[in-house]
């Protein structure tokens, strides 16, 4: 069946699930990376690796899902819950003007009270304080969380925010795109319909967005694949994913507890991603939950990015994981690895080549 396999992604024929399962159960790591490289290559025949200078602001830690992997959510009555205010907030963003960055990434919890009034003036007051800056802000579970407290439908709701500033979407809240694990991990979140539709009409109003997936957390190698072919039948009907991110659960502090997967998973797991999402452009390496080193080596096995430089970080660093990476030493982590690094847009536009 590999002979088969490399012959169908040499050629751009895409994989069907038994293949996909196949490659991850069966087919050793080297093998894996290689057919992923390779698909990588025809995709990216330049070699450039690109990343964006970003910052992930938390306007707030207090969420009502209370997923089981999270280490980060509080209660509205712990002493530690927050909102930041919207000085606040302009405050991060100028210091992410001043380092020259162009994203921002703003994501918090499903606050309970947080209405739509609240974030469209602050959408719209980023956009005139800070016109160079992507909005690339909030999950799906949020977006369905301020329409349900403001009464609107998800489509209304998500059409206000965009109008107010919001331009597009991270993929955050995906986990397992596999309500049965959902189920077990984050009971109080959407299912993976739900994440899905917000997902699409996002794309309908010409919006990008990311897709990510978080793995780790007892799924079986067929939910791993379910949620490659989900990501892949969105894109096929809309073309609006930018990239695609996978990363592994990180156990610190929460209650889901257990172990991270391997370094071997993470990189099967990506490469496999490469193999099965060739109608999604870009494959992000994930410094962030995985290390400079490991990230490095996820270039070689079909990642041709390393998302943000994020001059802020707290979710995954409330988990106990705080690796930390500048500009520059994300460049020298490219050339060192033989490839060409690029500062780019969140939609992918190459603003300058190293």
């Amino acid at each position: 069946m590999l002979k088969v396999i490399a012959k169908k992604t040499a050629s751009g024929t895409a994989l069907s699930r038994e293949e996909a399962l196949f490659l991850l159960n069966r087919v050793d790591l080297i093998s894996l990376g290689q057919l992923a490289a390779a698909v990588r290559q025809r995709l990216h025949p330049e070699r450039q690796v690109s990343f964006v200078v970003d910052r992930n602001v938390n306007y707030t830690n207090i969420c009502t899902s209370k997923c089981r992997f999270c280490a980060f959510y509080r209660d509205v009555s712990d002493a530690d819950a927050y909102v930041l205010s919207y000085a606040e907030i302009f405050h991060k963003v100028q210091e992410l003007v001043d380092h020259n960055g162009t994203q921002l990434l703003m994501q918090g919890g499903t606050h309970p009270e947080l209405g739509i009034e609240w974030f469209e003036e602050l959408f719209r007051q980023l956009k005139e304080r800070f016109p160079s800056v992507q909005v690339h802000s909030l999950s799906p579970a949020e977006i369905i969380q301020i329409a349900c407290l403001s009464d609107l439908s998800m489509e209304a709701c998500l059409l206000r925010l965009h109008q107010a500033g919001l331009d597009s979407l991270p993929g955050g809240g995906a986990e397992i795109l596999v309500d049965a694990v959902r189920q077990k991990i984050s009971p109080n979140k959407i299912g993976w319909k739900p994440w899905a539709n917000v997902m699409r009409e996002a794309h309908r109003l010409g919006m990008p967005t990311t897709a990510t997936m978080m793995f780790g957390v007892g799924e079986r190698p067929e939910d791993v694949v379910e949620h490659l072919f989900r990501v892949r039948e969105i894109q096929e009907e809309t073309g609006g994913f930018t990239a695609f991110i996978p990363w592994t659960y990180q156990p610190g502090n929460t209650e889901l507890g257990g172990e991270s997967a391997s370094g071997v998973e993470y990189l099967k797991v990506l490469a496999l991603s490469r193999l099965v999402l060739d109608n999604v452009p870009n494959i992000q390496a994930s410094w962030v939950t995985q290390g400079a080193g490991l990230a490095q080596v996820a270039l070689s096995f079909g990642a041709n990015d390393l998302g943000g430089t994020m001059l802020e970080e707290n979710v995954v660093a409330a988990a106990g994981v705080d690796f930390r990476m500048s500009q520059e030493e994300i460049i020298k982590l490219v050339g060192d690895a033989g490839f060409v690094p690029v500062r780019r847009t969140t939609t992918y536009d190459v603003l300058e080549e190293y």
